[in-house]
């Protein structure tokens, strides 16, 4: 590695730190989960049985029973009275009254449990922890509850989990129901998980609704091979269902809302495709024909690697689907290969961040009111956004229908290593690389009817190999590198370091959220600040203001008599005022940014040219900084240069601060032997009639 591109990436490493500070606030640590490792890979995608089932599990309220069947198809209907009749028996040959029950009577492989329409609200699961599982030696996560091991897990399976399946292979579990509403597992609140599968390879979840934990509904944890199949999740702190360390994965037809982080997580897939280019053998999960809404956000991954999402549909979100690298302790980072296609994602511009505002998050789960709509956002997310990669590499996004979005369709940011904690430098900018967007239907339906998104692209600028469809609408930076017919070709491929500087200071100031403590950032549009509360504007009026001073003051103090220097010093008051004006917009795209920084450019390159004469050394510095500033607005406007490390608007920022406090100083300084305080004029020489008189004097003094 060069010395220069040593020292670019220390400078990126210090910008990463700042960033740091604020990403890993407190409130922020998303899932934790004690320490796991994928699966070795040897399983499959297990298939369901449809045999009798081994077990049954029912209520004995024949009249509840009978009302929940009744409208049910003649055939559906016989069935089911027929395992009731059997299950309301009891014991081994019979029923359960409870799902654990069931579960705690798997004494082998291949087994299928039949789950009755009814309420389970495992009551037995409930009690709290009491003698050694009171008391056990855990560390506890950023919210509060214990990261047990797997072992504690078995010794206490209750803890934390209504219902536990531990280390129970290829068992089926399914509702009997006419829908998935039909059989309803109710955790009311008292647990972390309503059903938790832990080392359950070939597990099959099939038609029954899970609801109302203080984190998740369905988990399945380092499983090789597990189907979820028609179930539904709702009314969760966190996640609907949630999926870690696991392979040969398979969610279909399944719906999820009401969530306080995302309604579908395929966190830490197994990274089988570590190393790989856009080609990959198979994936490790997918997931089709699922519809995720009204969560803070309808998908999302930290380390969510290889996984197939097709033929979906995430809409009425706060983000339509996210994927990141911003979380410690998830395997698989940074996070890598995932393919979108066919999906439809649409209108997630739901804000629920007044429900922490207004104190309701900070109530009870069980007084929330999350079954009359309310959703507790868990971190920072930006309203109003289609699909958000923070941190990814190598990301498929095709064929997708994105519309209806007040803020962005796909949203592109790098995140460096030491946030997932890595500290290696040379793993510093290694996020944010080869995502592909390209044939997305963008700001139409499906029917062709207009749906625009605000914006269509908003990236940080940070990477190499990303590339964006032709014709791709508005977008930040208004110029992207575009996607070639075969992928992995870029036309105008860009390489780096570093983002953008006030996208950069933008979301610092937004990753600042913890729903705990009710802290939402003041500066940041995610949270409703509008105009001059923003983080941008103030920015950008701080330098207008600054740099309108110090303008003014030097063509007054030094360049009064220069029409030019006069001229040009208007020029640059109006760009800045148009800077200020653009931030404000809640969107650097489109042509007032540019044009701010052309008339930016131009103010500073014709002052460079007037304080030529007088100050050289200053003058220079001055040129180059306006020619900066012009490359700049080319940079944002026209093309993005590329094989640079970092963008204009660094290069010129740096210099902009050494030449403000030299402008203060030239300002400043009293010309020597100039009577008054602009600079004097360059001396023309003596005049003829002086020549003649010292002439006739003999070259003496006249």
């Amino acid at each position: 590695m060069s010395w220069t591109r040593r020292l670019l990436l220390a400078l990126s490493v210090v910008l990463a730190a700042l960033a740091a500070a604020l990403v890993t606030a407190p409130g922020a640590q998303a899932h934790e989960e004690r320490p796991v490792t994928f699966p070795d890979g040897s399983g499959s995608v297990p298939t369901p049985r449809t045999g009798e089932p081994d077990l049954l599990v029912c209520k004995t309220d024949r009249a509840d029973f009978d009302r929940r069947i009744g409208r049910f198809p003649a055939a559906l209907k016989a069935r089911n009275l027929a395992l009731f009749a059997r299950c309301a028996r009891g014991g081994p040959t019979g029923g359960y009254r409870h799902l654990q029950q069931a579960v705690d009577a798997v004494d082998r492989p291949g087994m299928t449990i039949a789950v009755l329409p009814g309420l389970y609200e495992e009551e037995p699961s409930r009690a709290a922890p009491t003698g050694a599982c009171a008391a056990l030696d855990a560390p506890r996560s950023a919210l509060g509850y214990q990261i047990l091991s797997y072992e504690q897990q078995r010794q206490c399976p209750h803890n934390q989990n209504l219902v536990a399946i531990l280390g129970k292979k290829n068992l089926q579990i399914e509702g009997t129901g006419a829908s998935r509403l039909d059989v309803v597992v109710d955790a009311a609140y008292t647990k972390l998980n309503a059903l938790r599968a832990d080392r359950s390879d070939g597990i099959y979840f099939r038609n029954f609704t899970a609801q109302r934990t203080t984190f998740n509904s369905l988990y399945v944890l380092a499983a090789d091979g597990f189907v979820i199949d028609d179930v539904l999740t709702r009314w969760n702190d966190e996640y609907g269902f949630l999926t870690f360390a696991s392979d040969h994965g398979l969610y279909k037809n399944c719906e999820s809302y009401g969530n306080g982080d995302s309604g579908i997580y395929p966190g830490s897939a197994s990274d089988i495709n570590d190393g790989r280019g856009y080609d990959v053998p198979r994936y490790s999960i997918e997931i089709t024909g699922c519809r995720s809404h009204h969560n803070m956000v309808g998908y999302s991954g930290t380390a969510g690697d290889s996984v197939w999402v097709h033929d979906n549909e995430f809409d009425h979100n706060m983000g339509g689907a996210s994927m990141d690298s911003a979380f410690p302790g998830h395997p698989g980072l940074p996070q890598n290969h995932a393919r979108f296609e066919r999906n439809l994602i649409h209108d997630n511009n739901q804000n629920y961040y007044r429900h922490v505002a207004d104190g309701t998050c900070a109530k009870p789960p069980v007084e929330r009111g999350y079954e009359q709509g309310v959703v507790c956002p868990q971190i920072s997310m930006p309203p109003g956004t289609g699909i958000i990669t923070a941190g990814g590499n190598w990301n498929l996004y095709e064929d997708n229908w994105v519309y209806g979005h007040q803020r962005a369709a796909f949203f592109l940011s790098a995140v460096p290593a030491f946030i997932r904690g890595e500290s290696a430098w040379g793993k510093q900018t290694d996020t944010s690389h080869h995502n592909r967007y390209a044939g997305n239907h963008l700001g139409v339906d499906r029917s062709g009817a207009s749906r625009p998104n605000r914006t269509d692209v908003w990236w940080d600028g940070q990477g190499g190999g990303n590339c964006w469809q032709p014709g791709t609408g508005a977008s930040t930076p208004g110029v992207l590198p575009e996607c070639g017919a075969r992928r992995g070709d870029v036309s105008g491929n860009t390489d780096r370091l570093v983002g953008e500087p006030a996208k950069l200071a933008h979301l610092l100031v937004c990753a600042d959220y913890d729903v705990q403590a009710r802290r939402l950032p003041a500066g940041c549009d995610w949270y409703g600040a509008r105009g001059v509360q923003r983080v941008e504007t103030q920015l950008a009026l701080a330098c207008a203001v600054v740099l309108g001073l110090m303008g003014a003051a030097l063509w007054w103090r030094r360049l009064r008599h220069s029409r030019l220097a006069g001229a040009a010093t208007l020029v640059g008051l109006v760009g800045l005022g148009l800077d200020v004006a653009g931030s404000t917009l809640g969107r650097a795209s489109g042509l007032l940014p540019a044009l701010a920084l052309l008339l930016i450019g131009g103010w500073w390159t014709a002052l460079g040219v007037a304080m030529r004469p007088a100050r050289p050394a200053f003058a220079w510095t001055t040129l180059v900084l306006g020619l900066l500033t012009l490359l700049d607005a080319f940079d944002k406007a026209v093309l993005m240069i590329p094989w640079v490390p970092l963008g204009p608007a660094w290069l010129r920022g740096l210099l902009a601060v050494v030449w403000v406090l030299w402008a203060v100083v030239v300002a400043g300084r009293r010309a020597p032997g100039a009577a008054g305080d602009r600079d004097p004029a360059p001396d023309p020489g003596p005049s003829p009639t002086a020549a003649a008189t010292r002439a006739a004097n003999g070259g003496g003094a006249a």
